[in-house]
């Protein structure tokens, strides 16, 4: 198996001919409006370009996965770092299946996406020889939560691949410590950018939790979700500085964009 990062929570799952597209954020750079004002630097987002390769290997794509991409319905209210009008286009004009959560598949439909598989917690699926199931995230501590695109974390066990468990945008919960625990997933991707809005508590792990989800993780962690968005604050130095003091470096991985990581079964 092949961990192509691109930018943020976009990644690309490479197995055989399959290619797996994660939460296509594909605007340029400055395309998207600050996600937070007064708090954070309010720069336009992303704050960086897609890497040079993004073209080749997004040419490769088969299927996609979005883990979340909207709140009560309404359009004003997407989640762009997951789902953008780039990524929309992308989708709709390759005629991509679609891998979501049950209850954003009448949404994403009406955006002219191909949905083929929908998801509901804790109920796995056959998906491509293999099955995925879908994971509860909580996106975020206190009321927040209840105002963001509460989503789905993803297991996804390939046939004669590594399995892969993709948190999605939570925080540290029961539902992910249940995904680590028993799942046992051989890589674990943590959405690690510690993001906050101007209002209200965290809506990503801060680092205490990332700490926490790498050390409950039974094998291999990525942490992705960083040095893309104004109201992601950590960085990979930081991350990385992180694990290292906490006897966890030779288990994680902080890719840049552009990386390509790659998994053996163990």
């Amino acid at each position: 198996m092949k961990i192509h990062h691109l930018r943020n929570a976009t990644f690309v799952v490479e197995s055989g001919d399959t290619f797996i597209l994660i939460d296509p954020m594909l605007s340029g750079k400055s395309e998207l409006p600050p996600f937070a004002r007064f708090r954070h630097k309010p720069a336009d987002n992303p704050t960086v370009a897609l890497p040079e390769n993004a073209s080749q290997i997004l040419d490769k794509v088969t299927h996609c996965l979005i883990t979340h991409s909207q709140t009560f319905g309404l359009k004003a209210l997407q989640h762009t770092d997951h789902l953008d009008a780039a990524g929309e286009t992308f989708l709709g004009k390759n005629s991509i299946p679609v891998v979501c959560r049950t209850q954003d598949a009448a949404y994403l439909r009406k955006l002219g996406l191909t949905v083929e598989t929908t998801l509901s917690y804790w109920q796995p699926e056959q998906l491509l020889g293999g099955n995925i199931t879908a994971v509860p995230a909580k996106h975020g501590h206190g009321f927040v939560h209840y105002l963001m695109a509460n989503g789905a974390g993803f297991h996804l066990q390939l046939p004669d691949e590594p399995s892969i468990y993709i948190s999605g945008d939570t925080v540290f919960t029961k539902d992910v410590e249940r995904a680590l625990t028993e799942l046992k997933p051989d890589i674990a991707v943590v959405a690690a950018g510690s993001a906050s809005l101007d209002v209200g508590g965290p809506i990503l792990m801060p680092l205490e939790e990332i700490i926490t989800f790498a050390r409950v993780a039974p094998n291999k962690v990525i942490a992705n979700h960083l040095e893309a968005l104004n109201h992601c604050p950590t960085t990979r130095t930081q991350l990385r500085q992180a694990f290292e003091t906490n006897g966890l470096s030779s288990k994680t991985f902080v890719p840049n964009d552009g990386e390509t990581l790659v998994f053996e079964v163990s």
